[in-house]
């Protein structure tokens, strides 16, 4: 902070206060990364005078590193900074709250090896993924974060702290409202106790479990050997089998696959369904539904009843009867659900189907009922 004064031309009052600006034994805050609406970066300043009691509690006092940049053409995000800059110019949160600016890899750096706590709010489902949130492991911090991207498969209570449901509310203010309470909340119930609350020998018991919780499980699941070695043993050597078997007997393999490929290519425009029926009974829906493959094998498509949000991302493979007179006449495709959502939420769908393919990577026609 000094350093970022000084080449603003400030004074020497103000550069020299700054080095000595915050109290190491203070629980520190860190938020980091780039200023856009979506991660919410300012869902703290949503009540600024209770973040102000917060920060400036004689017996427990609070401090708050902040660091980001919001894009050049992005006014949204440079008035979030704007907002900031306004409430730390207040003489009573100048003591507690820095911004630094230049934000990189370097600061980060130095950023997740001294706070005590990482703060994250974006708006779920948005955070694709949360790195810096991991980097603060090793250094023994701990993560205050919503319920997206990593935190929501590496949080337990034992860990860290959690903001949300785990749901999506889209940009709604009534819900960002109560997820601002619910930061407040943690903060002054759970993170500041636990922080300030010291044995005889000035040690936090329960923080530092939290810190050895933290770093022992989360710090070997989220890092870059378990990313290279997921990729490894998920993707790169079955796509090296996959080559090797396709490559075999002079491309026996790979020769299907493209004779099948041209097949579906020439032959699909003529495939099509007939009317989706539903019966309801015992719970179930039982749906049914005609498709009419004219030339095409019905061991290369598969056909699924599919509704949108629902666990099996691949949908629910339908099984097949025969029709009477052979394929020009259509076969008939059923199957039974739990009558748990209504049946106007499903359709059914035609994907192609072959050992060993990945589709839609390789093959991406598909037929909806309409």
């Amino acid at each position: 902070m000094s350093r970022q004064l000084t080449a603003s031309g400030a004074s020497s009052e103000a550069i020299s206060e700054a080095e000595h600006l915050f109290d190491p034994n203070a629980l520190t805050l860190g938020f980091a990364r780039r200023f856009a609406t979506y991660k919410r970066p300012n869902l703290l300043l949503h009540d600024p005078e209770r973040l102000l009691r917060l920060l400036t509690n004689p017996e427990h006092p609070v401090q708050l590193i902040l660091a980001g940049k919001a894009h050049p053409a992005d006014q949204a995000g440079q008035a979030l900074i704007q907002e900031w800059m306004h409430f730390i110019r207040q003489p009573e949160a100048r003591p507690h709250v820095m911004f630094l600016s230049d934000y990189d890899m370097q600061l980060t750096e130095r950023l997740v090896q001294g706070v005590d706590v990482w703060l994250n709010t974006p708006r779920r489902p948005w955070e694709a993924s949360g790195t810096s949130g991991m980097k603060v492991l090793t250094n023994g911090g701990v993560n205050l974060s919503e319920l997206d991207g990593w935190w929501a498969e590496a949080y337990t209570p034992e860990v860290g702290w959690a903001l949300g449901d785990g749901q999506e509310h889209g940009d709604d203010p009534d819900w960002d409202a109560a997820e601002a309470t619910m930061l407040y909340e943690r903060l002054e119930r759970e993170v500041v106790p636990e922080f300030y609350a010291r044995g005889e020998q000035g040690i936090p018991t329960a923080w530092v479990a939290r810190m050895r919780e933290s770093m022992a499980l989360l710090t070997p699941r989220f890092s870059a050997n378990r990313t290279v070695r997921e990729y490894t043993e998920q993707r790169y050597i079955p796509a090296a089998a996959a080559y090797r078997l396709r490559t075999a007997n002079e491309s026996a393999i790979g020769t299907q696959i493209v004779r099948w490929q041209q097949h579906l290519k020439e032959k699909w425009p003529t495939l099509h369904f007939g009317e989706l029926k539903v019966a309801t009974r015992d719970g179930h829906h039982v749906f049914e539904v005609e498709l009419f493959p004219d030339d095409i094998d019905p061991e290369a498509v598969r056909v699924e009843l599919y509704a949108e949000g629902t666990n099996d991302a691949a949908g629910k493979e339908m099984e097949r009867d025969r029709g009477p007179t052979g394929n020009a006449a259509g076969d008939t495709y059923r199957v039974s659900v739990l009558a748990t959502r209504p049946a106007t939420d499903y359709t059914a769908r035609v994907i192609p189907r072959f050992a060993g393919v990945a589709v839609p990577l390789e093959v991406n026609t598909i037929l909806w009922q309409r």
